[in-house]
């Protein structure tokens, strides 16, 4: 026999789809994959019923419905039909049926006073909205009259009218003085409900001339002063003490009529010397805990969310030494209508039967009566499939022409409740919403739950089967759920396979496919063990696993529940933990975590560290737990705990660590509260409200720590308001039209009491608005839609539970969602600093047209062609991001003698504006690249041809190339030792240089002046006169005519550079030896540089006669 269980399904996403009933199948109209279903429309958001608007700004009338196909949207005003079409200051939003009446651009909201209702309409029904009166709001002014001044006689009692101007909604009264302060308010002193200023007696110090009463009208943000008002106190000795008398309310008694679910709030006032002291009873009762609330210095009684049992007799007593008055006010609680069970929306197949429920209570009991498509149900089209019978309509064998939308109206003479629920008849063959195919793997003799998610009308079957041909699934073994899932209570290794679920109804039949796989166990065959070691020593922790072959385990190891020290002593092997050189911080407790895919497991053993192996004598070991833990002076918010320590085992206790449990909200989870000093046995311990402690107190030594003792006695304090509210507000906004609001909730402790819930508010910032609020629960995030792009709100988050709120939270700054900047930046210009470097400018954007945080400038910048070289080539963009609010920026790395373009984009949180219209620059010409190549053709004794190609990169236009070229020894194999020419030559020389010396020789003994006499003359040691590295001439040999050409054009160094006597403008200067870089901001930071001459190479040293032939030739 099948086996069946109602419990919810395990995928959270398919929950919503599948809520089926006996009688009829719920489908939510927000179903995407059932979106192409026929729907009634249904009414998603609408105005409040008594909607006070504010007459400065337009009123928004909400109403939105969804429905398939989208309904059309109609309104009425004080009952007949609201052409919206002939009023041009009416319009109503696109896709919605919200009214927008424009009051800023002439309108007055004085006409546009009425009640209004909303009807959304298809084919399939028609819903329609609650009865919105439209009100705006009034702030009149306080009409003129004369005050007389307050002549009073020390003692007596006085009563200081405000009598405020009718307002709407009511204003709200205080009282202050000509100072803008507070007047300050007693038990002798204070402020009625309505508004009236009550001295129970008067004294010599409330003489003064300014007492002003202030009436604040929150709706429209203004405030109205009364004319000051004058009192005089005069004495007369002795003063007369008098027993109390009420000032209000007057008599001995009054009745008073409150609404089930509002405030009740009771006021006593009393006159009397000394002043009178307020008590509160009534009679027959108790006044209700928890909902009673003293104010006013107890004159007022409020009890919150009142019911009918709050009905009966409250007496308040004034009383002072003298004697006592007592007044008795009658309070009757009435109850506008609520709900006890409202219709449910019915989906129903042909020929199915149904029912609408409508039931609500009230006092008096309202009435039911019942609409169809927004018509009163007795001159609605009739039904057959239809019958009514009070509160309840029954529907039987329906067809599809029965769908529509149906309103349950409940009032009596305090208000009304409106429902609308629909009749959807529906006729569809069977759909699997469970994707084919799904892998569902599960641990041996773990449950396994097989999906098989379904729709259809009328509601189909459900079989499984196991294989392809295997046969349906029965027997004890199996659960088949109501949401069409299969469970397998303990899954084996045979249970792997194949199931395919088969829905059917009359429409038709569909199966899908799903596979399980089932996997061993991972288990730690080999667990870390106790271990006691040295200081310095040297321990390891064992973890041998075995695992699945398919699954992958990773092992972490964790000391004390939390990550393994960040030191080289701790090495983790794969399948062990070995810690070095053990010191006293090593000591603790080391966890093996083994995770895969679908298993954890873990094993823990504790490391103790001593200091030296114990002598036989003294054993050293954690102290035992302690005991007899006693719980004394119980107080709401704090209680005094003692125990008895256990043995130390011969190391002293140093301390004691108190924890808690909180048995209402976390069960079995234990948390630090407190330590004291191992010599403490009792400690305070601070308590929250709204907790069920249990209290445990653990001893601890130098070797480590004790068991936890046995639990105290539970503990369970009062509820109280939150004490603090939620963290971390912010408001950030994901779409340009809407604001999310997010917060850290609050711990189960910190609610302090049941039924913790958020008043969400938010308002734009810098805008003369009011706070809008929401009161949501279980949630941290509340999104806000229809905001305008990119504003900043006020935002604030109170925290509140059945007792009340939380303190006034602080507000925080949001803003709105942003959107892709609108314009682009203007007035750019570029700059051409050099051939490779230019700056470019540019105006900023209004912050207005930004739409979100402005995050900075992209410059995007590409080369079209360049200027030497016609040709075409693939266009690279660059990009350069300029952060923050700039108008300028370094675009570096250019290539010479080319032509770009660029434009400008400004960027925020969302992305990139549009861009700027490109510019157009053209980079200087720069120096050329080298020739590509080099050749040298027909070489001959005397001549030879050199050709040479045009450089890759001109950059510019070629106006010379520069030939270096100089003689060298080898470049030819000839040996001229043996020519004759060169043994003459040789001999001529010889011959030279020894008349040469001769003459020198004959000069320098007659004390003749020449050039190096000059030099030793004006030298004290002529021998320290060096030759010139470069050429081997004498320094101070040169003639000033005759030689300077040659200086010039021949004495090139060696190594071909040119030294700094030449000129600093040739083309020889820019083409050697230049290095530089480019700064983060693309400014230049090179320079231009000559390349160090070398030293001449050994066997050199000789100075070579000049000669023309190593001059510099230029050839054009």
């Amino acid at each position: 026999m099948m086996k069946k269980k109602s419990v919810s399904a395990r995928k959270a996403s398919l929950v919503l789809f599948l809520c089926q009933m006996i009688s009829a199948l719920d489908v939510p109209l927000d179903s995407k994959l059932l979106e192409e279903l026929s729907q009634p429309p249904t009414i998603t958001q609408q105005s409040p019923k008594d909607y006070i608007v504010d007459p400065r700004e337009n009123i928004v009338i909400q109403c939105e419905a969804k429905g398939k196909p989208p309904p059309s949207f109609s309104w009425t005003r004080n009952g007949t039909h609201f052409d919206i079409d002939k009023d041009a200051q009416v319009t109503m939003k696109p896709n919605s049926g919200t009214l927008v009446i424009n009051i800023m651009n002439g309108g007055k909201a004085e006409a546009y006073e009425g009640v209004y209702q909303c009807t959304a309409r298809n084919e399939r029904g028609a819903a329609i909205s609650n009865n919105i009166v439209i009100r705006p709001s009034r702030s009149p002014l306080w009409t003129k009259e004369k005050l007389e001044p307050n002549h009073v006689r020390e003692g007596d009692s006085l009563v200081l009218h405000c009598r405020p101007p009718v307002g709407l909604p009511p204003p709200i009264i205080f009282w202050m003085d000509n100072a803008f302060q507070r007047l300050p308010q007693s038990e002798r002193v204070s402020q009625g409900l309505n508004g009236d200023l009550y001295f129970s007696n008067v004294q010599p110090e409330d003489t003064r001339e300014d007492y002003i009463c202030y009436a604040r009208f929150n709706h429209t943000q203004t405030i109205q002063q009364k004319q000051p008002i004058s009192v005089k106190v005069f004495s007369t000795k002795p003063v007369t003490e008098r027993q109390p008398v009420l000032l209000t309310p007057t008599g001995s008694t009054s009745t008073k009529v409150e609404l089930r679910g509002n405030v009740l709030l009771l006021e006593c006032i009393a006159a009397g010397l000394p002043t009178p002291v307020i008590r509160w009873i009534k009679e027959g009762g108790e006044l209700p805990a928890n909902r009673t609330f003293f104010e006013n210095f107890k004159k007022t009684l409020k009890i919150i969310d009142v019911s009918e049992a709050d009905s009966g007799n409250y007496k308040c007593i004034a009383r002072n030494r003298l004697g006592s008055a007592h007044h008795v006010i009658s309070v009757t609680v009435k109850a506008a209508p609520y709900w006890i069970t409202a219709p449910r929306n019915l989906v129903l197949s042909p020929g199915e039967d149904g029912t609408l429920i409508c039931r609500a209570n009230g006092n008096p009991k309202p009435n039911i009566s019942w609409l169809a498509n927004g018509v009163p149900i007795a001159i609605a089209p009739e039904d057959p499939s239809r019958k009514v019978d009070g509160d309840t309509i029954i529907f039987s064998h329906v067809q599809e022409r029965s769908s529509s939308v149906y309103q349950c109206n409940a009032s009596n003479e305090y208000g009304y409740l409106l429902a609308n629920a629909f009749v959807n008849v529906l006729a569809e063959p069977p759909r699997i919403l469970t994707p084919a195919n799904k892998l569902y793997q599960v641990i041996a003799d773990s449950p396994a739950l097989l999906d098989c998610a379904y729709f259809g009308s009328p509601k189909p079957e459900i079989e499984w089967f196991k294989g392809v041909k295997g046969s349906i699934l029965r027997g004890n073994e199996y659960v088949f759920h109501d949401n069409g899932t299969l469970e397998i209570p303990v899954a084996q290794k045979d249970s792997t396979g194949t199931y395919t679920c088969v829905a059917r109804n009359e429409l038709g039949k569909i199966q899908n496919e799903v596979h399980l796989e089932v996997k061993d166990p991972t288990m730690i065959i080999k667990q870390p063990e106790y271990k006691v070691i040295q200081r310095y020593g040297q321990v390891s922790f064992e973890c041998v696993i075995k695992h699945d072959s398919t699954l992958l385990p990773t092992i972490i190891w964790l000391k004390d529940n939390d990550e393994l020290p960040d030191d080289e002593r701790f090495l983790v092997g794969k399948d062990n933990l070995t810690i070095m050189n053990v010191t006293d911080k090593d000591d603790g407790t080391y966890t093996c975590i083994v995770n895969t895919t679908l298993d954890s497991v873990s094993a823990s053993a504790v490391l103790t560290v001593v200091a030296a192996p114990p002598t036989p004598a003294i054993i050293y070991a954690r102290p035992n737990p302690p005991f007899d833990l006693e719980l004394t002076g119980q107080l709401e918010r704090s209680v005094e705990l003692s125990w008895i320590p256990g043995d130390e085992n011969n190391s002293p206790i140093t301390n004691f660590v108190i924890e808690y449990e909180d048995g209402l909200h976390e069960p079995g989870v234990w948390h630090y509260q407190t330590e004291v000093p191992g010599t403490q046995t009792t400690v305070q311990l601070k308590l929250s409200p709204y907790v069920n402690y249990s209290f445990r107190v653990i001893a601890v030594n130098e070797i480590g720590r004790s068991q936890p003792s046995e639990p105290s006695e539970q503990y369970l304090t009062k509820s109280a308001n939150p004490d603090e509210n939620p963290s971390n507000v912010q408001g950030i906004g994901s779409e340009p039209d809407n604001l999310v609001i997010t917060w850290e909730s609050l711990k189960g402790f910190q609610s302090n009491g049941p039924g913790l819930q958020y008043k969400v508010s938010w308002r734009q910032k810098d805008v003369d608005d009011e706070w809008t609020s929401v009161i949501v629960a279980n949630v941290s995030k509340y999104i806000v839609s229809g905001t305008p792009t990119f504003v900043p709100y006020e935002i604030k988050v109170q925290a509140l539970n059945d007792l009340g709120y939380a303190p006034e939270p602080s507000e925080v700054i949001g803003h709105s969602g942003e959107d892709l900047p609108m314009v682009a930046p203007g007035n750019v210009q570029v700059h051409v600093i050099n051939s490779t470097l230019a700056k470019v400018h540019w105006d900023t954007v209004p912050l207005k047209t930004v739409r979100g945080h402005l995050q900075g400038y992209k410059v995007y910048y590409w080369k079209v062609q360049s200027l030497s070289i016609r040709s075409r080539r693939h266009v690279e963009k660059k990009i350069l991001t300029f952060r923050g609010n700039k108008t300028f920026g370094m675009l570096p790395g250019l290539e010479p003698y080319s032509s770009y373009k660029l434009n400008v984009r400004v960027v925020n949180g969302k992305g990139e504006g549009p861009a700027s219209p490109d510019k157009v620059f053209k980079t200087p010409e720069g120096v050329p690249s080298s020739p590509s190549f080099l050749r040298i053709t027909n070489p001959t004794l005397d001549s030879l041809t050199l050709e040479w190609g045009s450089p890759t990169h001109p950059n510019g236009v070629l106006t010379s190339y520069i030939l270096k070229f100089q003689p060298t020894m080898a470049s030819r194999q000839v040996d001229i030792a043996t020519q004759g020419w060169f043994i003459g030559l040789m001999c001529a020389v010889a011959l030279l240089i020894l008349i040469l010396l001769i003459v020198c020789f004959i000069r320098r003994n007659k004390g003749g002046k020449y050039p190096v006499k000059e030099k030793e003359d004006a030298h004290a040691d002529p021998e320290i006169q060096p030759m010139k590295e470069d050429d081997g001439t004498f320094g101070e040999y040169s003639d000033a005519e005759d030689h300077k050409p040659l200086k010039k054009g021949s004495r090139t160094p060696s190594d071909r550079t040119v030294k700094k006597e030449d000129s600093d403008d040739s083309l020889v200067d820019y083409g050697e030896g230049v290095n530089g870089q480019f700064n983060e901001d693309g400014s230049f930071i090179g320079q231009y540089s000559g390349k160090k001459e070398k030293e001449p190479a050994e066997g050199n040293e000789s100075s070579e006669a000049p000669s023309p032939v190593n001059a510099m030739n230029s050839f054009v």
